[in-house]
Parts: C-alpha cells; structure tokens; sequence
C-alpha cells in the first residue's frame, strides 16, 4: 500500500459571477515509503493547492486523499478532528518562506519542540523540561546546528538557517511525510543546494517519504525518485526520474527541463 493516495482530486474558487476557476483538475497521484515525489510546475499550476489539501488545510471539492489507508477526504467528507490529529503527527509541512514561518517572539528552543507539546499527551512523547531540552539539541545537530542556536531568535540566523530551523521543527514529531513546498526557491543558489543536500541526508537518516514542490525540473530531478507535472491545475505526466528527464513525454515537460540550472 502507498503511504499517500490522492484520487482524481479537483479544486476551484468562486470567479466573476456564478462561474469557478478551476485550479486544481482530476489530479491523482501515489507515493511509496521512502520515495520521493516531485511536483514540478511553474507559479500558478497549483502546486500549493494540492500540497494544503493533502495536508487537511483546504478541503478539495471531489476525489479522495488517503493517507496510509486512511481518508484526509473521501468524496464530500473531511476526516474529523481527532482523525486529523493522529494524521498530523505522521505528516509535516516545510514552507517556502523561512522567517515567516517562525514566530520572531520565540526562542529557537521554544520554536523546534512547540509540536511536542503540542502533543505532548500522545504516547511515546517526553514533555518534560528535560526530555524537551534533550530533544532540541539532537533536533538542532540533525540539520547542522550548534546547540547555542537553542536560546537565540529567528532575526539572529541567515535565510538557510532559518530554514534548517523550519525543518528541525517538522522532525520535532518523528513524522513519516514531509510536504516540501518550494522549500529553497527563498535562498541563493548555493545555500538552497546545501538545503536541499542535507534533506536527501536526512530522508536516509529517518526513513522519510517526501512530496517535494518546485518550479525547477532540474531541482526535482535531483532528489526524487519519481516526478508528477502540473500544467495549469492539470497533470500532465508522472513517472519515473529518469524517464521523465530523459524522454519527455510532453512539449511543456521539455521545457521546464531546459529552464533552470543544474543543482551544483
């Protein structure tokens, strides 16, 4: 069974009148433990839309979203609250804007464990002082930070530390999935590079299964395993790596190939 099934999911917004605007078409897709999936588009291909529904943010209008088995949406029907709960555990976000996402009023400390008491009550999770401050430092040395991060502020960091930041934090719950949406497209080449060399690190380190989303074909070719094209709300192809990369099978997917730079 795949840990992520989404099923013929469509989303639209109310346009000029009684009209919709579709920004999301029929999209289906699967990805298996430990694979990487990533959905390649330009801005606008809603991208972002698929990636919040299937973390339960917005809720489609059709199709089905299955995380390992269990339904984020089924048809007309959201998964209730307590569903989403266990659900959100297993599954994290990363965003795209690194200091946004963090509270400039918390310490780093504060920020990186903030999930654990979240769901501290859960089993398996030590809430304590000591078990937090114990779990902050090995959150901090898993993406190449000094514990001395731990007491300081989001405004204190670089751009690709903040993100390290961001990343310790959806690791916080030991989740099985991270949505990855456009998490390096914020920072200069060279730091996004290192970013993204220490996700496919880590994704070895813990067992991690990504849904990965860029605008750069060549970026996504470089961490993942398969690839899903998104043209205007719509799929326009999903296989294999090297298959998609090496024999296109559509015009817009050869173009999004030969956009960007290679990931030095």
């Amino acid at each position: 069974m795949a840990l992520v099934e989404v099923q013929t999911v469509s989303k639209s917004y109310p346009g000029e009148g009684r009209s919709r605007v579709s920004v999301v078409d029929s999209v289906a897709f699967s990805i298996a433990r430990s694979e990487t999936l990533g959905l390649v588009g330009e801005s606008g291909s809603g991208k972002s839309t698929v990636a919040r529904m299937l973390l339960g943010l917005i809720e489609p209008d059709s199709g089905r979203i299955l995380f390992d088995g269990v339904p984020v949406f089924d048809g007309t029907r959201s998964a209730s609250p307590v569903e989403m709960r266990k659900i959100r555990r297993r599954m994290q976000p990363v965003f795209q804007d690194p200091f946004a996402a963090l509270n400039p009023r918390m310490r780093v400390g504060e920020i990186v464990t903030e999930p654990l008491k979240i769901f501290r009550r859960d089993e398996g999770i030590d809430a304590t002082p000591a078990g937090l401050r114990r779990q902050a430092s090995e959150l901090m040395r898993s993406v190449g930070l000094d514990e001395s991060a731990l007491s300081r502020y989001p405004h204190e960091f670089s751009g690709g530390q903040r993100q390290r930041i961001n990343i310790a934090r959806a690791l916080a719950l030991r989740p099985e999935l991270l949505v990855l949406d456009e998490p390096v497209s914020a920072l200069d080449v060279s730091v996004g590079a290192q970013v993204v060399n220490l996700l496919r690190d880590l994704q070895h380190e813990f067992h991690l299964t990504y849904l990965f989303i860029s605008h750069s074909m060549p970026l996504v070719r470089y961490l993942s395993t398969k690839i899903a094209v998104l043209r205007k709300g719509l799929l326009v192809e999903v296989g294999d790596c090297e298959s998609i990369c090496h024999s296109p099978g559509d015009r817009y997917t050869e173009t999004l190939i030969s956009a960007t730079p290679e990931v030095a």
